[in-house]
């Protein structure tokens, strides 16, 4: 017989290491009056992408090697709407040959607890191939680890 697992709870600031501001947009709400799922999903894609092009590591539009989304996952504890403004939380859980798992954390501003969270994974390939790369690139090593 296995055991259930334990049920997810939202997590503080402190499990983050780096943070972006979000302001939400009318379009962010859907008919019930807040966030709609997908959008989080979005959220997620941008706290990770901009960072790695801020810090100089990811080249969208000429790099030779680019994170290519493979699993995402994200479990909601408290809603977000407009026009709330949304600080996004970043952390490295872990790094493999050619994967990185993110954790992304997203916080009504000023609160102490995330609304949501969840982990965000890019398999890295070579743009041309599209096949993993043997390691990650140094410089985008050296950035990861800064955030583990």
């Amino acid at each position: 017989m296995t055991s259930a697992s334990p049920r997810a709870q939202a997590l503080p600031h402190s499990h983050f290491r780096v943070f972006r501001p979000i302001t939400t947009r009318w379009a962010d709400n859907d008919a019930y009056g807040h966030v709609n799922n997908v959008v989080y999903y979005q959220w997620f894609d941008t706290a990770v992408n901009a960072h790695l092009i801020e810090h100089g590591v990811l080249d969208i539009h000429q790099g030779d090697t680019i994170g290519l989304v493979v699993e995402t996952h994200c479990h909601y504890f408290s809603s977000l709407a407009f026009p709330q403004n949304v600080d996004a939380g970043l952390r490295v859980a872990h790094m493999g040959n050619s994967s990185v798992r993110y954790e992304v954390g997203l916080f009504a501003q000023g609160a102490d607890l995330s609304a949501a969270h969840g982990h965000f994974v890019h398999v890295y390939v070579n743009r041309d191939s599209r096949r993993p790369v043997s390691h990650l690139p140094p410089s985008l090593k050296t950035v990861l680890e800064s955030l583990t």
